[in-house]
């Protein structure tokens, strides 16, 4: 059994917006940028209930001209338990 850090979901989301608006673009920009139908998926990632996949995630690291760990906040008091 392994424990590791886990990623604060909120304080990230929270994180994406404060990176976006501190480059000038909108929702409606990066959706534009992802090729997204519809802007939820952005919503989602600043409200903290769904996290970028690892492909959108390095995308809006080279958009947002910052670095993944940048983006992503860890929350190291709060422990996950893996089991192999």
């Amino acid at each position: 059994m392994v424990i590791l850090p886990a990623i604060d979901m909120a304080a990230t989301g929270r994180k994406i917006m404060s990176l976006r608006k501190a480059a000038g673009l909108t929702v409606k920009d990066l959706q534009d940028i992802f090729g997204f139908a519809t802007p939820q998926a952005i919503y989602k990632w600043q409200h903290g209930t769904a996290m970028p996949s690892i492909d959108n995630l390095v995308a809006l690291a080279a958009v947002l001209e910052v670095t993944i760990d940048d983006i992503i906040v860890v929350d190291v008091s709060v422990k996950t338990q893996i089991s192999a």
